[in-house]
């Protein structure tokens, strides 16, 4: 059964990692899926596959941090879209507070919170007058727990967390529904640098491993389809139980949090 038969899905970033895990998993599904990311190469590429195995597909290139004027022209070119997934972000990792530059604290906040918000206040008024749709916001288990060294992705991630229930709260009486999903350690392209930090978390947790793409993007699809009619405004942790573990004491480095 094409759980999204007949649905145009815009998946920022997603021309590598989570987001192009959706793109595809959407494309199996029966949606139409808009690609999007700076790197045209690569939004091609996915485009070309999906295409390839039968689905459908287009890459339209956008800087989401390029402000209003031009992510509203974007939106036009987008068209009809029934389902948004807010998934691209500026990754911030092991960076104490002190050591921040301003350049990298702006570059965050333009493209966890600001560019999602300024899609969203693009897209949802469409969505509203024809009286249905779907919002995913790709949060983090970093917005949940504390950790050392993610002060700045977790707040920006935290802000979208909240801009789920603010979302669903005003464009829910209108057929819209908003829900997070809260990845934990996700095995993606970039993460093989910091594997041995990452396996540490995993090993505290009941899953005992990463999660994969794949996983998100089953999950992305569930909260978009009919299946997840009257869930608005929820966070679903994709995260081997992480955050489960965390609130009962256990910390992700595997101390017992105070």
């Amino acid at each position: 059964m094409s759980r999204l038969a007949h649905r145009t899905a815009l998946i920022t970033g997603s021309t590598s990692g989570i987001g192009r895990a959706i793109a595809e998993r959407f494309a199996t599904e029966g949606a139409h899926v808009i690609i999007t990311g700076r790197r045209e190469e690569l939004g091609q590429e996915v485009a070309r596959k999906i295409t390839a195995a039968g689905g459908q597909a287009t890459y339209l290139p956008a800087d989401l941090t390029a402000g209003r004027a031009a992510i509203e022209a974007f939106a036009t070119r987008a068209g009809d879209v029934d389902i948004l997934v807010n998934n691209a972000a500026y990754l911030v990792g092991g960076r104490p507070t002190p050591d921040t530059p301003e350049d990298v604290v702006d570059a965050a906040l333009a493209t966890n919170i600001k560019a999602p918000y300024l899609l969203t206040a693009a897209l949802a008024p469409r969505m509203q007058a024809r009286g249905a749709g779907a919002i995913v916001n790709i949060g983090s288990i970093n917005a949940l727990t504390g950790m050392p060294g993610s002060a700045l992705y977790s707040a920006t991630k935290a802000a979208l967390h909240a801009l789920t229930a603010a979302w669903a709260a005003e464009f829910g009486p209108h057929g819209i529904r908003v829900n997070t999903i809260a990845p934990g350690p996700t095995d993606v392209e970039w993460a093989t640098s910091i594997r041995p930090h990452l396996e540490r978390i995993v090993a505290t947790v009941p899953s005992r491993r990463l999660s994969s793409p794949s996983e998100v993007a089953a999950a992305a699809v569930f909260l978009a389809s009919d299946e997840a009619s009257h869930i608005h405004g929820a966070t679903l942790p994709v995260d081997g139980g992480l955050t489960t573990v965390t609130a009962h004491g256990q910390s992700p480095s595997g101390h017992q949090a105070a």
